[in-house]
């Protein structure tokens, strides 16, 4: 530490200040210090040169502190135990036994795919905090982005420049019909054969949204949205009550009740559902965070 024109002093020298300042004998204090007396000597004597006033007195048989080394020791203690308190939350974060990870996921993917990840985490780390945010995809990218989200689960693709990321889910969506719906004893449809059906459909700050009304113009009509929901157990209760048609994602389809919905693959074209974790490329990510997407991976890889 420095002022322009005065002297640089470091960590060390405070500490070899406060110890010969306890001990009052540099023999004591470079034992206590774990270097020779030739050595404290020295670096007392640099330091008082660099400061241009005497530390340290010799009265008797002890070494003790000058009004100017009094001023300098107590301060020197101040910053020693900052020093220390610094190093213990470095070690409490490099350990895991603090910091906070800001997570962004999708209200469909969270429950579908993180309360394993969420509860094997928290029981490994339980100083350490989870900041959930449930946002559509392009929100959750959005929050990404400005920094105000660690990582975040999302609808592929995404822009591979500004952001790292690691793909947990390749899938397609599915067609979800009433069970007594024309096409409900099929195994697939065309997209092209949903014209005129009427549609409960996904929120629009989802990224399906636009994924799915782009699908329905390229093969020929606008998708008739009916109702719109974010969440997808309601998306089922209201195709099962007749209200329309949907496409939910194949995961999602597999917990659906087949007694009351029925479930076709839909082709030509079939319709991605790739999703992935991302983090910003050019960000600091927190030890934390990377610690979460680790257990992440290790756990979606074993489902």
């Amino acid at each position: 530490m420095s002022d322009e024109g005065g002297a640089d002093i470091d960590i060390r020298q405070l500490q070899y200040v406060t110890e010969l300042a306890r001990s009052g004998s540099f023999t004591k204090a470079a034992q206590a210090l774990y270097i020779t007396q030739p050595t404290l000597s020295k670096m007392v004597r640099k330091l008082e040169d660099e400061l241009g006033v005497p530390l340290f007195a010799r009265i008797g048989k002890r070494y003790e502190l000058t009004d100017a080394g009094r001023v300098i020791a107590s301060e020197a203690e101040k910053i020693i135990a900052s020093f220390r308190n610094m190093q213990s939350e470095l070690k409490d974060l490099t350990g895991f036994r603090k910091g906070t990870v800001r997570i962004g996921l999708p209200p469909m993917v969270g429950s579908s795919f993180f309360p394993r990840v969420m509860s094997r985490f928290r029981s490994k780390y339980p100083g350490l905090h989870i900041q959930m945010t449930e946002e559509g995809s392009k929100r959750v990218e959005e929050e990404v982005e400005a920094g105000r989200l660690d990582i975040g689960a999302v609808l592929l693709p995404v822009d591979e420049a500004r952001f790292g990321s690691y793909v947990f889910v390749r899938e397609t969506l599915k067609l979800v019909v009433p069970s007594a719906h024309p096409l409900a004893s099929r195994s697939e449809a065309h997209l092209s054969e949903l014209a005129g059906e009427p549609f409960v459909y996904f929120h629009r700050s989802f990224a399906l949204y636009e994924r799915v009304i782009d699908a329905c113009r390229s093969v020929g009509f606008h998708p008739d949205i009916r109702i719109e929901s974010s969440q997808w157990d309601f998306i089922q209760e209201m195709v099962a009550a007749g209200l329309g048609i949907a496409l939910l994602p194949a995961p999602i389809c597999r917990s659906l009740r087949p007694e009351r919905v029925r479930v076709l693959s839909l082709v030509e074209p079939a319709i991605p559902w790739h999703l992935a974790i991302i983090w910003r490329k050019d960000g600091y990510m927190p030890l934390a965070a990377r610690e979460w997407i680790r257990l992440a991976k290790e756990l979606l890889e074993e489902a």
